[in-house]
């Protein structure tokens, strides 16, 4: 079986692109909502500045992206409730002060709405919504949850559908727990709960270490094998793309291309960056790091006004603003309008290889990657 990557992953990339966009619009108007509140706390002589409720600060500025209970927008923006399961309040506070990612900073919060707004955090939602589980599937299989299996869904789609999509079967940067080893051979929850409490920092596997009761953890425990046990009443009894799919390549000749044509020793080292790479991945997910990296840092030079030159990690960028950290570890922002950037993508060169790419060359390039062991 030779599946035919090239035309089925690129429609992948206008998704990825929406998705990127619907992003920053988001995170761009929540400083805007900040701004426009502040001033109208200021004009308002009737304000009340002595004890701010935290629920009133969570909805003038995160409740826009967050949602109203807290649910998040998988699996674009994270859900909220549960996060002081894998946060202190003091990562929290850092967090909103410096942003991370797509989620710009909010320096100007005050300590009061601070202290307010973690408060509220550490609060049940006001609705528990039901977890979208058992899905239509479930159903059609006669696979019921039981009430310690649903218990543990609610848990999961809080604190882990985000990372693992909510069926459990893999999303954007959690692997498909139904088909994971470990969680396989796991016959009592006792892998599953060393791995929630104790998080994961190996190589390119991250996950935060998350404080759950022992019952919470046999929930969650539940709730996974009922997964598993959907997932293999699905007809076909095949869910994805097996390793063997992926190694019928020539090695050799995805070597030169790799050397030549592709383009690929410019950036990389099969003894450098690259070493061991197909140890610490195989399968879709190491054909989908070759052909779609994620993660990548991008270089950004801006250009003042008068001349200078800053240089750095591009750290947000939108219509309106361009940021990055500089070597300090400073965050440095500018209106976009008012500098030129000019911004260096090590994922750039991926995508021009996308029009390049033939069948052969993917297969034959994937086959040389898993030999880098």
């Amino acid at each position: 079986m030779r599946p035919l990557l090239k035309t089925k992953r690129l429609p992948g990339v206008a998704v990825v692109t929406a998705a990127a966009s619907l992003i920053c619009i988001c995170v761009a108007l929540v400083p805007m909502r900040v701004a426009r509140a502040a001033k109208s706390d200021q004009n308002s002589p009737t304000a009340a500045p002595d004890t701010p409720s935290g629920a009133a600060v969570y909805q003038r500025d995160c409740e826009i992206c967050h949602g109203k209970n807290r649910e998040g927008v998988l699996p674009l923006i994270p859900p909220l409730a549960g996060i002081k399961h894998h946060m202190t309040d003091q990562q929290i506070a850092q967090l909103i002060h410096d942003g991370k990612a797509n989620m710009p900073p909010v320096p100007a919060m005050s300590k009061d709405d601070l202290t307010a707004l973690l408060a509220f955090l550490g609060t049940a939602p006001a609705v528990q919504s039901q977890p979208a589980v058992p899905s239509t599937l479930d159903a059609r299989k006669g696979i019921a949850l039981s009430p310690e299996a649903a218990a543990g869904g609610a848990l999961f789609q809080q604190n882990c559908a985000f990372c693992h999509g909510r069926d459990a079967m893999g999303g954007e940067t959690g692997p498909d727990l139904t088909r994971s080893k470990l969680v396989l051979t796991d016959s009592d929850g006792s892998k599953i709960a060393q791995v929630v409490r104790q998080g994961r920092t190996d190589g390119d596997k991250k996950m935060p270490a998350f404080q759950f009761s022992s019952p919470e953890i046999t929930g969650l425990f539940a709730f996974i094998r009922a997964r598993i046990a959907a997932a293999n009443a699905m007809k076909g009894g095949r869910r994805g793309v097996d390793v063997s799919d992926l190694q019928t390549g020539n090695a050799e000749l995805g070597k030169q291309y790799f050397n030549g044509a592709g383009g690929c020793a410019k950036c990389h080292s099969p003894t450098g960056d690259l070493a061991g790479v197909a140890t610490r991945h195989e399968g879709l997910q190491l054909e989908e790091r070759m052909l779609y990296p994620r993660n990548t840092k991008s270089n950004v030079t801006v250009t003042l006004p008068n001349g200078q030159k800053i240089s750095g990690t591009l750290a947000y960028r939108d219509e309106f603003t361009i940021a990055l950290t500089d070597r300090e570890g400073v965050y440095k922002s500018w209106p976009a309008d008012r500098v030129k950037y000019t911004i260096d993508s090590p994922v750039d060169a991926h995508e021009r290889l996308f029009s390049r790419y033939t069948d052969n060359d993917i297969h034959n390039l994937m086959a040389y990657i898993q030999t880098l062991r």
